[in-house]
């Protein structure tokens, strides 16, 4: 008879509280204090100064603007690309290995990618230049043209991050059983209405996931923005970089992780509240 062990899971969910100790709990503690320190004594002058800075009204403003502007366009396209593929049949696999080549790219090459397309000399201009439409090679991507970079970025990031969504989404739609949607249209619902009142409802845990995913991960940009507008669109994220990389200022860089964390937690929490799951209603 086998010796009862109550020590067993213990034991084997071991190295993953050790890793996950390692990698991310003593580096996070590390930022927390960096972040309310100064000359190893509690303080809040790296906060104070991250506030002070003239670029953080702007970064805070971007980030939020760029999050609000990508995240629900990336979940509309990724709904409708998610139920379209569920109605195909033959080359549904090649149809979704098509769409989520993006995610087979860096974020850092999306948007060298886009910059080739946008800048002076790129094959936009070239192609409104052949059709007559300007007359000599536009910048789309200065801080002359902030309402143009700002769509630049966001189209960049959408064409970027909308796979990642849509291969959540389906996977949710996956789950939905056809006899609920067979149901429905024997008792005369229309797409609409089996979309909204059957659908929607059954992905929902999917949504959830998708959103804070995605949303947190908004909250991260830099490799596309600094590759499109550089320091003329300020995030976030690149003012911590700038400050540990440029200014060598580790703390007032920590005090930016550590808002962008704060940040993201609150989506997350906002997110979960918006969007209850309840685990007697899934499929």
């Amino acid at each position: 008879m086998t010796q009862n062990r109550p020590w067993t899971p213990y034991l084997l969910i071991l190295p993953s509280v050790a890793f996950l100790a390692l990698l991310f709990i003593v580096p996070l503690v590390q930022t927390l204090w960096l972040a309310v320190s100064s000359d190893g004594s509690p303080s809040l002058d790296n906060m104070q100064r991250m506030v002070a800075d003239i670029n953080f009204t702007n970064s805070l403003r971007n980030t939020f603007l760029l999050t609000l502007a990508v995240v629900p366009v990336q979940i509309a396209i990724a709904l409708a690309m998610g139920t379209m593929v569920s109605k195909v049949g033959t080359g549904r696999e090649t149809i979704l290995w098509i769409w989520t080549i993006p995610l087979g790219i860096s974020d850092l090459a999306a948007g060298l990618v886009w910059l080739s397309i946008l800048q002076n000399t790129g094959y936009f201009n070239t192609i409104l230049f052949s059709l007559g439409l300007i007359e000599r090679q536009t910048g789309w991507l200065s801080y002359q043209t902030p309402v143009a970079l700002f769509f630049a970025i966001a189209v960049a990031e959408i064409w970027r991050g909308t796979a990642i969504v849509m291969v959540i989404i389906v996977a949710g739609l996956n789950q939905v059983p056809k006899e609920f949607k067979e149901a429905a249209e024997i008792f005369g619902a229309g797409p609409w209405t089996r979309f909204r009142k059957i659908t929607l409802p059954l992905i929902r845990p999917a949504l959830q996931s998708a959103l804070i995913l995605r949303t947190v991960l908004a909250f991260e940009v830099f490799a596309v923005v600094y590759a499109l507008g550089g320091r003329n669109f300020p995030v976030l994220v690149g003012e911590a970089y700038n400050w540990q990389n440029q200014n060598q200022n580790y703390g007032v860089a920590a005090a930016y992780a550590v808002l962008i964390m704060i940040i993201s937690l609150s989506a997350t929490l906002i997110y979960l509240k918006a969007l209850k799951v309840d685990p007697e209603r899934l499929p």
